[in-house]
């Protein structure tokens, strides 16, 4: 079975609530129980609501892989390639084994009571065959609030590694689709409401400012940090005034579509001072591996991939973080973790299931270039 079925759906413009998705996206969110996790994981980055909606042959529901789903199963190790069966049983143990779900004629006081009482973001529409007719979002009904956070970028790398590319660019400016990185990463976060945005600074500057000005061209307030020195990663927020709200940290040459509202939420319930976003590297060994205990051979594992989590360069910092960094010293955010946690402050790590690209080398902007044009090829 595909990602996509291509049974018949009802008209959608017939139901009676809020609703955002046509046929085709309605579609694009259905999977089958045998399709693996990591099918799962594309399907919700690319419905853009997330949740992806396990159903059968005939568009039945047979349950639901949220956002949140594929982060815990991340976190437990567990193998990408798994079937979403696996998940789906791991739901039975659950306090709401089954997906909540609604009839078409349920009104709009009715779906919030439910999003509620539930603590959820979405809700499927069952006709009386348990057929998916439609999808219900909190976004549908409550209107979005802003995000309070303000966002830092970091901008002040050299980019050696883009070179020749970079000779009369910061890295961060880089067109992609057309348009500068950054220019992206500051549309992602006004589509999600924040609107203060400081941007550390340090090779060529002035192509930074000259392009986005005060930022009001581009819907937010921009604050310039000039570092006259490098300062790492860390050390560069000890140039930004202490901030009343939590402060998303963002590398400057990251091409991500990771749900903010999702990590905000995650933050919080962690009850986190950081939360560091972290996203799944794996490693295939060419080679049949063979465990010894002396000169005593235990276990022969062939070709077997070794799974990571690694550092995704997106941060998520409480106020209270600032009395461990030093002002105009050079300071990285490893060192900042360390410190975090010499403390025995709660460090939080946030899954990245979305698409997420760090381009740090000449490939990695073909390979940025390449995947833009075929999200908009997709999208037109």
């Amino acid at each position: 079975m595909s990602l996509s079925l291509q049974e018949h759906i009802p008209d959608l413009r017939a139901i009676k609530y809020p609703m955002t998705l046509n046929h085709t996206e309605l579609q694009s969110l259905f999977i089958s129980p045998d399709q693996s996790i990591r099918l799962a994981m594309i399907c919700i980055d690319r419905g853009s609501c997330g949740i992806a909606l396990v159903v059968d042959s005939a568009r039945r529901l047979l349950g639901t892989i949220t956002d949140g789903d594929v982060r815990r199963a991340v976190l437990a190790g567990t193998d990408m390639e798994s079937p979403i069966s696996v998940v789906l049983t791991k739901k039975i143990s659950m306090q709401y084994p089954k997906p909540i779900t609604a009839r078409p004629e349920t009104d709009r006081k009715a779906l919030m009571e439910l999003m509620h009482e539930h603590v959820l973001r979405q809700i499927p529409i069952l006709d009386n065959d348990s057929k998916v007719v439609g999808l219900v979002m909190m976004d549908d009904l409550i209107p979005t609030k802003d995000l309070p956070l303000q966002a830092v970028i970091m901008a002040g790398g050299l980019g050696t590694r883009l070179r020749p590319l970079t000779e009369d660019l910061p890295k961060p400016m880089l067109p992609v689709g057309g348009k500068p990185l950054m220019e992206l990463m500051i549309e992602q976060l006004r589509q999600v409401g924040i609107r203060r945005v400081n941007i550390t600074t340090h090779y060529k500057p002035e192509k930074i400012s000259d392009h986005f000005g005060d930022g009001s061209s581009f819907g937010v307030e921009l604050n310039y940090v000039n570092e006259g020195k490098p300062l790492g990663t860390g050390g560069a927020l000890g140039l930004i005034d202490v901030p009343k709200e939590p402060l998303l940290v963002i590398n400057g040459d990251i091409l991500t579509q990771i749900d903010f509202r999702a990590m905000l939420a995650y933050h919080r319930e962690h009850r986190a001072v950081m939360t560091v976003a972290v996203k799944q590297y794996d490693i295939k060994v060419p080679y049949g591996v063979i465990e010894c205990e002396g000169s005593r051979v235990r276990t022969l594992k062939e070709k077997p991939q070794m799974h990571f989590l690694v550092n995704a360069g997106v941060y998520l910092l409480e106020p209270s973080v600032y009395e461990f960094i030093p002002n105009g010293e050079h300071f990285n955010m490893t060192d900042l973790i360390q410190w975090l946690l010499d403390s025995d402050r709660i460090i939080a790590s946030f899954p990245i299931i979305e698409y997420w690209l760090d381009i740090g080398q000449l490939a990695d902007y073909e390979q940025a270039r390449n995947d833009m044009k075929r999200r908009g090829n997709q999208e037109s």
